[in-house]
């Protein structure tokens, strides 16, 4: 039995916390990335041996024998070296979601599924569960701002994972209880159609444990002709489904609400993040921790405690003079989510978006939806594309959302021009947006925007 883990592409926020699950476990864990981040620093501090550059040589010796788990992540290139070496010498890789589902086994798992809002979502039902259950074991999409991390440890029966679409990657989990939250078209690059992203949504909640229960949103439209188990719909205020909010009120930016459930009302909640589609989220984290046993009159505390993810409609700042939200949104939907959120938090005020699009392909697919949810602002900074894990695209710039874009305060800009452009402006209510490396401005902006005490 192997006593050694090795991690290509240990720096993902999923990867990263499957390789602090097995150093917790006793192994011994090493890894590479592509680039150093805050992420792997973190990796490091924590005593784990992790390298930069793609070759052999830098693999630690130790690591280099058939004995050892190698774990990658579908986001590293087939030509990676690394990767290749291991497959030529025997000690196939195995993908991470294999791994995930591997760990799974010996738990009950809630998981949490959809092209929007899974990350907040699964963080809170964590959340929920350390405070009012008997606590869980749970692998997060983000790092979660009340324990900073993306792994929560327990001896629990409970495992909260966030079920990850791309890649078909939840097809590895066999979940307990389940949790959809969208299911638009996105990552058509592996689907092909939309159609086909459904049906493995579908292929998804029919693994649902028969005894078990999918918790859906409301006109979440999914193949469901292979579901086994109970079936529960939530939403944001719509009386017609089983969990919704309602005596919805908003002061300060945050809400206060009342929460219907099958069981009876939870009355006086309010979250400890901002932003309505958080409420949406909120409802379903509730309606699974209910479902799976929580004490429902502790819950409205537990709300309340929320400091909610890294990069999830995270506020910034938020003085007489400005405020400033970083949101992780790459998707047309979430856009929307994110600046009608701003905008009911600010009615009245001036809001400015700088949006980095995240790949070529769903810049070419969505191109005119972007620009939907882009004419919401009032200006728009638009930076290049991201392009992560793809090779550029003949024709395909973010010039193609650009000219589409409604408003007339809209301007490209380069990310060394950023800082500089920024600078220049008189900023009202500020919104950063994207899933690329646009989060290496967080800190840099908050400080522009933060007076300087005298």
């Amino acid at each position: 039995m192997t006593d050694r883990a090795y991690f290509i592409g240990i720096g993902g926020i999923g990867m990263s916390a499957i390789a602090r699950f097995y150093q917790y476990e006793g192994y011994e864990v090493a890894g590479y990335d592509k680039t150093p981040s805050d992420l792997t620093g973190e990796l490091q501090n924590e005593g784990m041996e992790i390298h930069f550059s793609d070759c052999v040589a830098c693999i630690p010796e130790q690591f280099r024998n058939r004995d050892t788990l190698v774990v990658y992540t579908p986001a590293v290139p087939d030509n990676s070296v690394e990767l290749n070496y291991f497959r030529q010498t025997g000690n196939e890789p195995v993908k991470r979601s294999a791994v995930l589902g591997m760990i799974a086994r010996d738990k009950k798992v809630l998981a949490v599924a959809g092209t929007h809002g899974k990350t907040t979502t699964s963080t809170l039902l964590a959340h929920l569960m350390t405070v009012v259950s008997d606590g869980c074991t749970a692998f997060l999409g983000g790092i979660s701002k009340n324990y900073n991390s993306n792994l929560l440890l327990s001896k629990s029966k409970w495992m909260v994972a966030e079920a990850d679409e791309y890649d078909r990657s939840f097809l590895r989990l066999y979940p307990h209880i389940a949790i959809v939250t969208a299911a638009d078209a996105d990552h058509l690059d592996i689907y092909g159609t939309e159609k086909e992203m459904k049906k493995s949504f579908g292929d998804f909640v029919s693994q649902i444990d028969p005894d078990g229960v999918l918790i859906l949103k409301e006109g979440t439209d999914i193949p469901s002709d292979k579901i086994k188990c109970r079936t529960y719909s939530y939403s944001y205020d719509n009386k017609g489904t089983d969990f919704y909010a309602f005596n919805i009120e908003l002061n300060r930016g945050f809400h206060k609400f009342d929460i219907h459930t099958p069981a009876g009302t939870i009355d006086n909640c309010t979250l400890g993040l901002p932003g309505w589609v958080n409420i949406e989220n909120a409802v379903a984290a509730v309606a699974a921790s209910i479902l799976a046993g929580a004490d429902r009159k502790m819950i409205r505390n537990a709300l309340e405690t929320f400091s909610g993810v890294k990069r999830r409609f995270d506020l910034r700042l938020n003085i007489p003079e400005h405020a400033y939200i970083d949101d992780y949104a790459h998707h047309p939907e979430e856009l929307r989510a994110s600046i009608t959120s701003v905008r009911q938090m600010f009615p009245g005020r001036k809001i400015l978006g700088v949006f980095q699009p995240h790949l070529y392909t769903r810049t070419r697919d969505f191109a005119v939806e972007f620009a939907e949810s882009l004419s919401l602002l009032d200006e728009l900074i638009l930076m290049d594309i991201y392009p992560a894990r793809e090779l550029p695209i003949e024709g395909v710039t973010s010039e193609i959302i650009f000219d589409r874009v409604r408003i007339e305060n809209r301007i490209m800009c380069s990310r060394e021009k950023l800082m500089e452009t920024l600078a220049d402006r008189d900023i009202d209510v500020l919104i950063t947006l994207g899933a690329g490396d646009i989060d290496r401005f967080v800190e840099p902006i908050t400080k522009l925007l933060t007076p300087k005490m005298t």
